[in-house]
């Protein structure tokens, strides 16, 4: 028997099938866009990029494992997040989907909010100062700049809810998730509120769960477009960061997640709420358990836009290996090179959508190698920057667990750890949150306890 999970990334959706004792049976990805149609904005085609990999991605694992549909007791989504569809009555969407803090089009609205409510009523509330990562001015920002589609508007999702509600029917989402909703989360009352701003009305947001309980179970439409069996439980699903902690292991208070993907994201886990502007914060996947997340601007997104950019020459397929080999062959410090890896302004901790990135100290020595290695140390100096803020805020990890695409690029792993000091440790499975999405819908129905048991440390 079988779980099945899916994960909608920015550049990539990644599914996997997985037994009950924790292997992977089968795996399966799709590429797609992020749409940039203006600086500072980012988006998705909701209907083809999530939905439509989501298909796509369960039609492959079906394929290629073999698996009757009735073998797959469970299934979970995670997504991105926290993005802004806005849905009509019918659910169709009626914009594409507004991406998390690399969209940072809602500035006005975050100042106007500010200045109405107060900084200081909005971080006691809710948890969390509005920046560009908060979905509650991006619901603003569209209501006034589009009041035709406002009228029309039926419910203001993100993506996790988008999938589960095409499989389902119902429109759920977690705590986790919601936290990233201010102003239009009370994190100590951990329900919906609206005293904070005129945004939307509580019809128009998703019922509150927690990520491992079942929302739904698969309808008859959904079952014939996904060749799923009608009547499969799904899980409510939560944004992949969260899944990709669960993934490797980050399950307690002490325990940090450390994800190299198209952004770096950490989540450290606590037994109590920490209180700091700087970084984000929310219920964690279960009751009784708080999460402090921080997370930068541009990451894999800034190793992409250098290989396309620098390695046009190479084979699309291996040009990451190659620049990874040439980056080795530079050494520590990159020859005097120094990356400011701000190329999408900054989240945590400037939270500056103006800041801009660059390249320090260039010269006729320089090779490619040197350049990126560069921009692999400028990440990782950020990321020292975000663990300075976790210590100041009294949550020093007592671990930190690895994981993503970017745990293969030896030099960056390694700078990182140089950097900010501390050891990471890599699992067995680096696959990421399809993973632990499998693993969030075998707990729901009972069949698994500890993660450890599926997704062991190989190495540090």
């Amino acid at each position: 028997m079988y779980t099945l999970g899916v994960d909608i990334g920015t550049f990539e959706s990644k599914g996997v099938l997985v037994d009950f004792a924790g292997h992977i049976v089968a795996q399966a990805a799709r590429a797609h866009d992020m749409i940039v149609p203006r600086p500072g904005w980012a988006e998705h085609r909701a209907e083809q990029d999530w939905w439509g990999d989501f298909v796509f991605i369960v039609k492959a694992l079906l394929a290629d494992s073999k698996v009757m549909p009735e073998e797959i007791k469970a299934v979970a989504c995670s997504a991105i997040g926290p993005c802004m569809l806005p849905l009509d009555a019918a659910g169709r969407p009626l914009m594409n989907g507004v991406l998390y803090g690399v969209d940072t089009r809602a500035s006005a609205e975050i100042a106007a909010l500010n200045a109405a409510v107060g900084e200081d009523v909005i971080l006691r509330r809710c948890g969390n100062a509005l920046t560009s990562q908060s979905v509650g001015p991006k619901i603003l920002w569209f209501r006034q700049a589009h009041p035709d589609l406002w009228a029309r508007t039926a419910k203001v999702v993100t993506a996790t809810t988008f999938l589960t509600h095409r499989l389902t029917g119902e429109y759920v989402i977690d705590h986790y998730t919601a936290a990233n909703f201010s102003p239009l989360y009370d994190i100590e009352g951990q329900d919906w509120c609206f005293d904070l701003g005129d945004i939307c009305t509580r019809d128009q947001l998703p019922r509150l769960m927690w990520s491992h309980e079942i929302a739904g179970r698969v309808t008859a439409a959904a079952a014939l477009e996904t060749g799923l069996a009608e009547g499969t439980p799904v899980t409510c699903g939560t944004i992949d960061a969260a899944s990709e902690a669960v993934s490797v292991g980050a399950v307690a208070p002490g325990d940090m997640m450390m994800m190299y993907g198209s952004t770096i994201f950490t989540i450290q886990i606590t037994a109590e709420r920490l209180h700091d502007a700087r970084l984000w914060h929310a219920p964690w996947l279960y009751p009784g358990q708080f999460a402090a997340m921080a997370g930068l601007a541009t990451s894999g997104t800034l190793t992409h836009w250098f290989r396309d950019q620098f390695a046009r020459d190479l084979p699309r397929d291996t040009a990451f290996a190659t620049l990874t080999a040439e980056a080795m062959d530079s050494v520590p410090g990159a020859r005097g090179l120094l990356c400011l890896p701000y190329f999408s302004g900054e989240r945590t901790p400037l939270h500056d959508p103006k800041a801009r990135g660059a390249f320090f100290g260039l010269d006729l020595t320089h090779r490619r190698g040197d350049m990126y290695r560069a921009v692999l140390e400028g990440i990782a100096s950020a990321t020292r920057h975000i663990t300075e803020t976790y210590a100041e805020a009294g949550a020093s990890p007592r671990r930190v667990l690895a994981v993503g695409g970017g745990t293969k690029n030896q030099p960056w792993l390694q700078a990182t750890s140089d950097m900010t000091g501390l050891d990471q440790a890599v699992c067995r499975v680096t696959v990421g949150a399809a993973f632990g999405d499998a693993y969030l819908a075998a707990k729901a129905i009972g069949v698994v306890a500890d993660i450890a048991h599926w997704n062991p440390v190989e190495h540090q």
